[in-house]
């Protein structure tokens, strides 16, 4: 069991916690979810090295809990010269050299004693730590993850999101207590993300995974933990329910709030005017009714019912070109090949359009990421853009794109901004504001860093946009106004993405690698090809018209719309059935 009880954290340029309190108890697989920037890493970090951080409240973890971790930043060790087997084994193997070697030594030694009882320990920590049957549980967790065909691969020849995975599973070999994860998903094509959900479904203990993965969240935990402006509130069952419940208590505490707000007003009025009245009279009894309001007004302050505490919020995403230009071919590739030690791809062709919005679609590794690098370069014989299309390119890897060592201030100041006035107005319309300004980009979160990206590629007046996984690390309303935004857009967008709730949602046709070449396919055949790979029929549109249902309910609430709200609600109920 992990207990947190009454956290208060804070940088020095940024509140995150306010007397938070949760338990993590045994079995369960609690997503852990939240706007960007709200601080799931940092408590996480806490979590794992307390002794880093100076915090108010306790954090209680049962003596001997074993945690085990996957960061959200893993990447390959070319310098390991391992098979995907020995990678995985190498912990297990090191313990069993160990106890070959205390064997080797008891032939010849003469203090039997202290041998046997180093013998003992090896061979307690090896049960305790993998059990008598580690290498058919590696196998079943390579079969699981459908990666057996990998045993043998050097992991440094691995493709990002297979090893990704293969973290995890050495991570769940060794039988952790507690299981904890940062946004493992990020990158992952839907191949993976499968045998991710597959791998979390099938851990026995407690996992706490960050993520903001729609397919995941909907797909494998029974808790939920929401921090959301320095609170956090926490819920025993599935994601559905919890969002459906949220906005129920939202719709019945935000009428109740508004009525007590209106009571305090009135009584305030009231106040006012016997205090006037007791100060140009002077009577005694004004005096002491004035004290019986105030006390009045004391206990409906005490009472009143507290607004809800997350706001379910879509921030404002733009996407702006100064130039948009009349139909025409924007960006031409003909017979592109490119290879490492291996072809990738080979006599590639196709055509964008000005007003394209275009995704391209592969398994992880087979080029996706290059092919785009080099249109940016545009110095390719085989990439031909036309003449008055100017290019902004979005980066996975985001310090290609932003330096981490400026603050947002002197990023955008850098990027040809006249004044700070002028950066803080055009930020702001992307949520940043205050204090944040002045922070390092390299302290910001993954999120954060993904919509800075975003703010200065718009900036830029770009008319082609290239993409690469732009909906990473963004949380689930970003995500839904950057679709929002690309549709919008007035330029033709290239996009590499996983996402397929935002494929689906927002692009005019895919481009399909497979055996090395790019095919074009239609958005309608597109989502036949997933349905029948991985998916019920109508699961995405269902999925977006829920959480179209859940932002008109927002939007009813902010605009005080009670009944409305109340008749959306009945229509989700009525949706979340069909899942």
């Amino acid at each position: 069991m992990i207990k947190i009880n009454n956290l208060s954290y804070s940088f020095p340029q940024k509140d995150l916690y306010n007397d938070i309190s949760f338990t993590l108890e045994e079995d369960q697989h609690c997503a852990f979810i939240g706007s960007s920037g709200s601080g799931k890493s940092t408590l996480i970090d806490i979590i794992m090295k307390p002794e880093d951080y100076m915090f108010d409240g306790t954090i209680e973890i049962e003596p001997n809990c074993k945690i085990g971790y996957v960061s959200q930043f893993s990447k390959v060790d070319n310098a390991k010269g391992t098979t995907v087997l020995e990678y995985l084994s190498e912990d297990y193997t090191k313990l069993q050299d160990e106890i070959t070697s205390i064997c080797a030594e008891m032939e010849t030694a003469s203090d039997m004693d202290t041998l046997l009882e180093k013998y003992q320990e090896a061979l307690d920590t090896l049960n305790a730590t993998f059990g008598d049957d580690f290498e058919s549980e590696l196998n079943k967790k390579l079969n699981l993850a459908e990666l057996n065909n990998l045993k043998y691969t050097n992991i440094s020849e691995l493709s990002g999101g297979e090893f990704k995975l293969i973290q995890v599973i050495k991570e769940m070999l060794s039988k952790p207590n507690v299981m904890i994860m940062d946004e493992p998903d990020v990158f992952l094509d839907f191949a993976n993300l499968n045998a991710l959900r597959n791998l979390i479904n099938s851990y026995k203990g407690i996992m706490l995974v960050i993520t903001h993965n729609r397919y995941l969240l909907n797909h494998c935990f029974n808790k939920i933990i929401h921090l959301e402006n320095h609170e956090l509130q926490e819920f025993d069952g599935s994601y559905i329910d919890y969002n459906f419940s949220l906005l129920q208590s939202k719709i019945e505490l935000q009428e109740l709030s508004i009525a007590d707000d209106e009571e305090i007003e009135r009584n305030e009025r009231i106040i006012k005017r016997l205090r006037d009245r007791a100060e140009v009279t002077g009577e005694t009894a004004a005096g002491k009714y004035l004290k019986a309001r105030m006390k009045f007004q004391e206990r409906l302050e005490a009472r009143r019912i507290k607004m809800p505490f997350v706001e379910i919020k879509q921030p404002y995403i733009r996407l702006t070109t100064n130039n948009p230009v009349e139909e025409k071919i924007a960006l031409k590739v003909t017979d592109y090949s490119v290879s490492f030690d291996d072809i990738l791809l080979e006599n590639v062709n196709f055509e964008i359009k000005s007003n394209d919005k275009v995704a391209i679609i592969g398994l992880n590794g087979t080029g996706k990421t290059t092919l785009l690098k080099d249109i940016v370069k545009n110095n390719h014989p085989s990439i031909e853009i036309a003449p008055d299309i100017e290019v902004a390119y979005l980066s996975q890897l985001q310090s290609e794109i932003l330096n981490e060592s400026n603050t947002i201030l002197e990023e955008f100041m850098d990027a040809g901004f006249k004044s700070y006035e002028d950066v803080e107005d055009y930020v702001s319309n992307y949520d940043f504001e205050g204090e944040i300004l002045h922070q390092k980009i390299g302290s910001l979160s993954g999120g954060e860093k993904n919509t800075l990206q975003l703010a200065k590629i718009s900036a830029t007046g770009a008319n082609m946009l290239l993409l690469d996984e732009p909906t990473s690390h963004l949380d689930i309303y970003s995500q839904m106004a950057l679709e929002t935004a690309i549709e919008k857009y007035n330029g033709s967008i290239l996009m590499i993405s996983h996402d397929y709730y935002s494929v689906a949602n927002c692009v005019d046709y895919v481009l399909l690698i497979e055996d090395k070449t790019i095919r074009k396919m239609k958005i309608k055949k597109f989502k036949q090809m997933i349905y029948n790979k991985y998916f019920d029929k109508d699961y995405l549109e269902l999925e977006q018209k829920k959480k179209t249902l859940e932002m008109n309910i927002s939007i009813a609430l902010r605009n005080t719309d009670f009944e409305r709200a109340k008749a959306l609600s009945e229509e989700l109920e009525a949706l979340i059935k069909l899942f």
